[in-house]
């Protein structure tokens, strides 16, 4: 059945958590009683409402009726009112001012572009600690509303917004921790600089799909712009120079850094990528959310020196002068080839001939025998062959199982493989 369009939060609310369709469990906390009601009200006379409300995809455009929100709502904290259909500030704030708990708010996918936000309308959303707007395009007017209003804000959800600027705030949000503002189009750097200013106690930045070219400020404006900061996203990002990856060390707190999809690394391989990259950020312990070990970290500065150490002087970074202060001028490594051998040289012994062959070693018994047919004039069937390697401790092994692998009797150049008919 299709769901009909203008249903209201109090509709959807007794709809979802009526006693049919969510049972009633009886103990502390499990469910809220609420007094009878005036005939023809939707509610029922209990319903087991969890303080976590996901009323999500319901086709939500208004808020209902205010005292029966407050009735249900009291002890709600959190609420998901993704992907419906309200597009009016004012029947948003008509459900929040209604739920004086909540610390989490969930707007995404709501078509919240078509009104403005109002001070006096944002704030009924004071309490909120969490506020998701990501698909919203909520603009930035209204994010600053809402950041004036809300002293306690410490995580902001501003993805898919289609945000290409930032605006400015008129006033720091000190409160705000953590900021995902991913898959928009944030090129500049100069539009990250502003947020830099407006949350200056930021711990967490999560800018990934955003195509960020540069890093363009000095590494003394980078450390007092975001002096707290201890993540950072910047997978699918745009950078290309490893001079901005230098600049990260420019932030005093920073530990944790994300760092895939970027085109300055695809040129190299997996290993050099996260080497190359532990060893220019000394500071950091984790990355693309793998923790650093101490001998991690060594390793790679060990392979940073290595890798650098036949560059032209101009071209080597600053940071493996550092390294070689630290570790010395390292040896190059030996290159070992630990690939499995694939043919061996032998001789072959047959009565009183002896001839060189060169034989491949994942073929079978049987095969090394129709080899040696021509060579021997003696159908497979009457070849006794046997192969002696001078270092084995027990002497010559007869190879009598057509169907084993050559490698698997360790056959290495230099053997001799001896060739005899059978006794009839």
């Amino acid at each position: 059945m299709d769901q009909p369009s203008g249903r209201s939060f109090m509709q959807v609310l007794c709809e979802k958590y009526s006693p049919e369709n969510f049972p009633y469990r009886r103990g502390p906390g499990m469910g809220v009683h609420v007094p009878a009601t005036p005939q023809g009200s939707p509610m029922k006379d209990r319903l087991n409402l969890p303080s976590v409300l996901v009323l999500n995809s319901c086709g939500i455009t208004c808020a209902g009726d205010e005292n029966e929100i407050a009735a249900f709502c009291a002890h709600v904290s959190e609420l998901d009112l993704s992907d419906n259909k309200l597009e009016d500030w004012h029947e948003v704030s008509k459900i929040v001012s209604n739920v004086p708990h909540l610390e989490f708010l969930n707007l995404s996918s709501n078509p919240l572009n078509l009104s403005v936000l109002e001070r006096t309308c944002a704030g009924s959303f004071a309490g909120v600690r969490k506020l998701v707007l990501n698909n919203s395009k909520a603009s930035w007017e209204t994010v600053h509303a809402i950041l004036q209003e809300l002293p306690d804000l410490e995580e902001l959800f501003l993805c898919l917004n289609d945000y290409k600027t930032v605006s400015c705030s008129p006033v720091c949000c000190h409160s705000l921790k953590l900021l995902h503002i991913t898959d928009n189009d944030l090129k500049d750097w100069p539009e990250i600089r502003k947020l830099g200013v407006m949350f200056p106690s930021l711990d967490t930045l999560v800018l990934a799909n955003n195509y960020l070219t540069t890093i363009e400020d000095s590494e003394d404006s980078l450390k007092h712009l975001f002096p707290n900061l201890r993540s950072i996203s910047l997978h699918k990002s745009g950078l290309q120079s490893w001079e901005d990856i230098d600049k990260l060390n420019s932030f005093p707190r920073l530990e944790e850094v994300r760092l895939l999809g970027i085109p300055l690394l695809q040129p190299y391989t997996n290993e050099e990528r996260r080497k190359l990259v532990i060893a220019r950020l000394p500071s950091i312990t984790k990355l693309n959310g793998s923790v650093i070990t101490e001998g991690e970290r060594e390793d790679s500065d060990r392979f940073f020196i290595r890798y650098y150490m036949d560059f032209p002087q101009e071209e080597v970074p600053f940071r493996y002068h550092e390294l070689v202060t630290k570790y010395g001028k390292l040896e190059k490594l030996a290159v070992v080839d630990l690939r499995p051998r694939s043919r061996a040289k032998v001789e072959v012994h047959f009565k009183d001939q002896v001839e060189e062959m060169t034989v491949r070693l994942d073929q079978t018994v049987a095969e090394l025998k129709k080899q040696l047919k021509a060579l021997v004039q003696l159908p497979t069937s009457s070849m006794l062959v046997t192969h002696c390697d001078h270092e084995a401790p027990f002497g010559p092994e007869e190879m009598k199982y057509n169907s084993r692998a050559l490698h698997s009797y360790g056959i290495r150049d230099g053997d001799i493989i001896y060739v005899d008919s059978k006794a009839k």
